[in-house]
């Protein structure tokens, strides 16, 4: 899915986040959608949900997080262990925005969302991953309307999320498309990680777009 730079995920309860909202908080109107204007390609969207990852998750997301295809287009690596896994959903509860895909309650993903600090606090990071097994059904695409709905909700600061992504991911590019992202151009060299400089495009979705 996309590989790019991305707050009410708590574990334990512990977790706090230093955002602080600007005393005038704007609306955002067009951003609300119910669950039932959601669809999905294969199944009933109200099977699809967004929650905080949970330490019971830690099998069901070593699932999908050790398949080299499903994190090829990551910046972290392949998951091999389910003590790997406890360790970075553990780590999870100091992310700003970071809400488990599921489907049925179980985690077959996740879209994150990470504003940038200081004066850029108007500006976020959106990424994305679903486990393979559900590749070609819409899911990411719902996942990401669910994410979009919510979060200029939560951060009422921010005003616009970017999403970079490698030229080749042809997929990651469609479900952005279909949820309102505009591409603004092509990045040549832009990224580099797993060893490589890649050409990226950039996206972007503004708090005032209208999600499709």
């Amino acid at each position: 899915m996309a590989s790019v730079k991305i707050i009410d995920l708590v574990l334990h309860g512990k977790a706090k986040h230093s955002y602080n909202p600007p005393l005038s908080m704007p609306t955002y109107s067009k951003l609300s959608l119910e669950p039932s204007q959601i669809s999905c390609n294969s199944m009933n969207s109200s099977r699809i949900s967004l929650r905080p990852f949970k330490l019971s998750d830690a099998n069901d997301f070593l699932k999908w997080a050790s398949d080299d295809k499903v994190t090829r287009y990551l910046r972290w690596n392949t998951i091999t262990s389910r003590e790997e896994a406890l360790t970075y959903i553990e780590k999870l509860a100091t992310h700003p925005w970071r809400q488990s895909i599921c489907l049925d309650d179980q985690s077959i993903g996740y879209v994150s969302v990470k504003p940038e600090q200081g004066d850029d606090t108007c500006r976020a990071h959106v990424s994305y991953v679903v486990s393979a097994e559900y590749w070609g059904q819409g899911i990411a695409t719902v996942a990401l309307r669910m994410g979009m709905c919510r979060v200029f909700r939560e951060l009422p600061c921010l005003v616009r999320i970017e999403a970079l992504v490698e030229v080749e991911n042809k997929g990651s590019q469609r479900v952005l498309e279909k949820v309102g992202f505009l591409k603004e151009g092509l990045l040549r060299k832009y990224g580099y990680w797993k060893g490589e400089t890649r050409d990226m495009f950039i996206f972007s979705f503004l708090s005032t777009d209208k999600i499709m």
